[in-house]
Order: structure tokens, then sequence, then C-alpha cells
């Protein structure tokens, strides 16, 4: 039986990993499958993994489409908002859950959850600036607060290089996990990828 992997936000950290990821139905047995509840806009391909006929369609779904129409992989897409009343029947049967959020409210609610039901969670997480950021599992990330209320993310294509390389980090702890249940930590920045 496949291991089901739940990216639960594709945004730029959570687009860009997923489609890193599309080797792993074949090579470690998963299942990928997406929530977000989001619509795909111009600014979004920028810095995300959407291309230009996305646009207008909800994130899980063109995800979900652009996977299978250019790689041939079959996914899963939750065309919805993850919250209290539906996470556990989203997160059910998941291998792993993949954090890719971009604001403190959902990344809590779902560390909650995955607490609650014992599931693995990896966080992937970007300073605003573009200066940093964080590959961590659970049990040993705290989100950071928004400056602001919908403070604005990934959406210039400026941090374009280090999204890349920060979901590139991200989709290789993935696959570890996938074949042997490592949790490694990474701090990435401008200067390299460090285990942390």
């Amino acid at each position: 039986m496949p291991r089901r992997v739940l990216f639960c936000g594709v945004g730029a950290l959570g687009s860009t990993a997923a489609l890193l990821c599309r080797n792993l139905p074949a090579e470690a047995d998963a299942e990928l499958a997406f929530v977000d509840f989001d619509r795909v806009e111009a600014k979004n391909l920028r810095a995300q993994g959407f291309t230009k006929p996305a646009l207008g369609k909800n994130k899980a779904e063109a995800l979900k489409l652009q996977l299978l129409n250019l790689y041939g992989v079959r996914s899963e897409a939750y065309p919805v908002r993850l919250e209290a009343t539906n996470a556990s029947a989203l997160c059910a049967g998941a291998a792993l859950l993949v954090d890719g959020f971009d604001n403190a409210a959902s990344r809590t609610l779902l560390a909650e959850h995955a607490r609650e039901a014992n599931l693995p969670l990896v966080h992937a997480a970007m300073a605003a600036d573009g200066s940093f950021g964080l590959v961590r599992w659970d049990e040993r990330f705290r989100p950071d607060p928004e400056d602001s209320a919908g403070q604005a993310t990934c959406e210039t294509g400026e941090h374009l290089p280090f999204i890349g390389l920060l979901g590139a980090v991200l989709a290789r702890a993935i696959q570890d996990f996938l074949r042997d249940d490592r949790r490694r930590d990474f701090l990435v920045s401008l200067s390299g990828v460090r285990e942390t």
C-alpha cells in the first residue's frame, strides 16, 4: 500500500517541493496529496510552481493536473482550507504531513492535529526577507507569528532561487523519511545548507 504524503499548503515552498517529489510514487511507493483552498493568481507565477494554464484554478487541483499532464504522476487534491473540523478527515491515512503554510495559525493547527494523531510532520519556513529558511521536524519547530496579519511572502519572485533551494531541501527531507524514517533538520541560508 502506498505511503501517503499530504502537503498542507502548496504555495511557494509547498508547490516547489511537491514538484521535486514527483519521482517518489515510483521510487518510494508514495502517494502525493495536496490541501489548499487558494486559487492561482498571476502574481503566484513569479515564485510558485504553477504554469500559466493554472491561472484561476484552485492550487491543489492545479498542482494535481500539472503533475499528471507534465510528468504522468497521479495525485490527490483537496481544494479546501484545513480547519479543526476537517483535519482528521484530510490527514487520515497519511504517512507524513508536510507543512507548506505561510502563517502561524495554520501551522499551529496542523501541528496540534499531528501530535494528537501521532503523525510525523515536517515544516518548511522562510524568513520574509529571504535571508534564511528552515526545514524542521515538528518536535523541534515553533512557528513565529507574522509581522502583520496576511503579510505577503514570496509574491514578487525576488527570492525564487532561494525558494528553489529551500524547496529542494524539503523534498530531500521527505525522500529521506520515506526511505528510512530519517528526520534531519536543516538551516538554509544564502551561504549554504547546514544540518542542525
